[in-house]
């Protein structure tokens, strides 16, 4: 039988991973200093495909564990993170902005640290399936920092030290 519920949970985080479609790396981050040991660039899809599963099977189990007036502060949480989320690839690739990238993730981190508070009473398996979540984008975090530096800003946008 099909759960019209968790393909709802997956198509919104298709959409969120959307983003990075819109707006991929391109020659402007590939001319950017980055640090020696950033990620290959073939880890992130992969990485990110197995997150916004356990995303979207983590919202799923809130969603089936207990009635909408027990879980709706922690779906809205979930619901501001997928916001969040979608935005960080528009901010840093599309306007090619590193430093309200940086600011943006902060917030993202903080809901995502939200989610798992909110959804352990509700679900701890719910809640554990958002770590890896928190331990990449604390990952990405630094990274984004790191490469805050490595690069920093030249006239009135972000372009590599070297002016390439």
């Amino acid at each position: 039988m099909i759960d019209f519920a968790l393909l709802g949970f997956v198509a919104v985080n298709v959409v969120a991973a959307l983003s990075g479609a819109f707006f991929p790396p391109g020659a402007w981050y590939e001319s950017l200093n980055k640090p020696p040991w950033r990620p290959p660039n073939w880890l992130f899809p992969v990485a990110w495909t197995a997150l916004y599963a356990m995303i979207a099977v983590s919202g799923w189990l809130i969603w089936t564990a207990a009635p909408l007036e027990e879980t709706w502060l922690a779906l809205t949480i979930y619901s501001v993170q997928v916001v969040l989320n979608a935005c960080w690839s528009a901010i840093f690739f599309g306007i090619k902005r590193m430093d309200l990238a940086l600011a943006e993730l902060c917030l993202l981190w903080l809901s995502i640290v939200a989610m798992i508070v909110t959804f352990y009473p509700i679900s701890p398996l719910a809640a554990w399936l958002l770590v890896p979540y928190l331990v990449w984008v604390s990952f990405a975090g630094v990274l984004n920092f790191t490469m805050l530096r490595l690069n920093p800003r030249t006239a009135d946008s972000w372009e590599p030290a070297d002016g390439r």
